[in-house]
């Protein structure tokens, strides 16, 4: 019998840990595969809305939920108001329950532009019960409109938003149809450059792929246009996660309603501009879905729906708690090069390991497809991939933190991503900072962890060359966990110093 030691049980769990992460990026490549086969494809209904008398439109409301967004408040009241839609069958609510002067600006513009005979109204709280569902819901209640389009305080949809999206609801089983997300200020740094590539990812192929193939899919919380008779059925807004889009989305298609993502419809918004911010986003969509997938994951397991459907929804609700099992690997990669494996007897594991190889071709493929879908510079934009994978791991400590109190249910508040309030025309001139998030305390373990790497790396380094073990992949990774974490906490104090000036 085997005997395990203390090195033998290092590279099991290492191999664990790669062998978690080859489930989850070959996934990727049913993605693609669903993706390719459906990309020209929309079976979806769509009503000829061309020569309808304005009294036929069905009334949609609009909700923009808001709080303490003085730089994009106005934008969005204005371009909510410049949709392309009939005045007597639009609603707008401006759901704003800032603390600061923002109040006095939606004010202001809900004024104007009810006086230019707009249907537009002012919701303002004191309490911030529920935070953003608890805003949604409570306005629901008094919208009229048999559809509601949401739009964040970041986002500036299209005029002809309504009348690409409102004649999909003309299969009456269609409860929501989503838009692609498109980017305000992408070229504004490396670090929204490297963001989009993630987000085109997902919206490009994931939620492609996924409606059109008959999968669940995502209300990404704004951006798209619910039936509201899909939300009462499926139980309304609710707030015990901190993704009540995600939350929604599954319990109105556990109830048998089918969402519709549109690609070729794309609704403006803005990214976060500095790491601070990015991190909190990610934290908040990291544990919500953690929150979710407890939630709502027995339930689904237990509905008649096809086995390959559950296990689809499966990857989907999981899906972040790969973050452990990165975070794992960047410690475990760096213990293991102090092993210095004399007698030779794991060289077969980390022979077989090379084939985890494939995790990182699966990610590029896969972005690759994406930036190439929608992008006529991809060539250029996948120059950067290696800078993305690079922070996904920086960002693994804070998003790990994220799974493991969504899943053991701490709970914490909602915090909502700062906004600059970038032009079109304007995607490099910000108008004016505001709401600075503090520095966290991650970057204490992030500065650990890269002084861990350099250690461990000049440990590898000397191993192979005294010819104690062949650890050049290892090495490698270490390099790229070193870049990592460096890259994000020094951007993370970086903009500490900044913002104390």
């Amino acid at each position: 019998m085997l005997a395990i030691d203390g090195s033998s049980l290092l590279f099991y769990a290492y191999l664990l840990c790669m062998f978690v992460l080859f489930i989850f990026s070959t996934h990727n490549f049913v993605m693609i595969y669903y993706f390719l086969k459906h990309r020209n494809k929309n079976e979806f209904k769509k009503r000829d809305m061309a020569g309808l008398a304005p009294g036929t439109y069905p009334t949609v409301t609009v909700q923009l939920p808001v709080f303490n967004e003085c730089n994009v408040a106005a934008r969005l009241i204005d371009a909510a108001c410049a949709l392309d839609w009939p005045k007597e069958k639009l609603e707008i609510q401006v759901l704003d329950d800032s603390t600061d002067e923002t109040i006095q600006l939606s004010s202001a513009a809900v004024e104007k532009y009810s006086k230019l005979g707009f249907n537009i109204r002012l919701f303002h709280r004191t309490n911030r019960k529920g935070y953003k569902a608890g805003a949604l819901r409570e306005a629901l209640d008094h919208a009229s409109g048999d559809f509601v389009a949401i739009f964040d305080a970041d986002f500036t949809p299209e005029p002809n938003f309504l009348k690409d999206s409102i004649p999909y609801f003309a299969d009456e089983k269609i409860g929501m149809v989503q838009t692609r997300w498109g980017h305000l200020n992408e070229e504004y740094s490396i670090l929204t450059k490297t963001q989009s590539i993630g987000l085109n990812g997902h919206f490009v192929i994931q939620q492609l792929a996924r409606s059109r193939a008959g999968f669940f899919i995502n209300f990404n919380g704004t951006g798209g246009v619910w039936r509201k008779e899909c939300i009462f059925d499926a139980g309304n807004w609710q707030d015990d996660t901190l993704t009540e889009d995600l939350d929604l989305s599954y319990r109105a298609q556990l109830k048998g309603w089918r969402f519709v993502y549109l690609n070729d419809v794309v609704s403006p918004g803005e990214l976060p501009v500095e790491i601070n911010a990015l991190k909190s986003q990610q934290f908040r969509w990291t544990k919500g879905s953690i929150e979710t997938a407890k939630k709502l994951v027995p339930k689904m397991l237990r509905s008649e729906l096809p086995l390959w459907i559950k296990i689809q929804a499966l990857f989907h609700l999981t899906s972040n708690f790969s973050y452990i099992f990165v975070l794992l690997s960047c410690i475990l990669n760096s213990t293991i090069l102090f092993v210095h494996n004399a007698d030779g007897r794991f060289n077969v594991i980390l022979d077989i390991m090379t084939i985890f190889v494939v995790t990182i071709i699966g990610l590029f493929v896969f972005y690759l497809y994406s930036e190439k879908t929608i992008n006529k510079n991809w060539k250029k934009k996948m120059l950067l991939f290696p800078i993305f994978m690079m922070g996904s791991i920086g960002l693994s400590i804070s998003n790990s933190k994220a799974v493991l109190e969504g899943f053991f249910n701490i709970k914490s508040a909602f915090i909502r991503t700062p906004k600059w309030g970038f032009l079109k025309t304007q995607a490099n001139q910000p108008m004016r900072k505001k709401y600075e998030i503090r520095v966290d305390k991650i970057v204490f373990f992030e500065l650990l962890m890269i002084v861990y790497a350099i250690w461990t790396s000049a440990v590898g380094i000397h191993n192979v060359m005294t010819d104690k073990a062949n650890f050049f992949g290892m090495i490698f990774f270490n390099f790229w966990t070193l870049f990592g974490f460096s890259m994000v906490a020094f951007l993370s104090l970086k903009r500490s110093v900044s913002s104390r000036a």
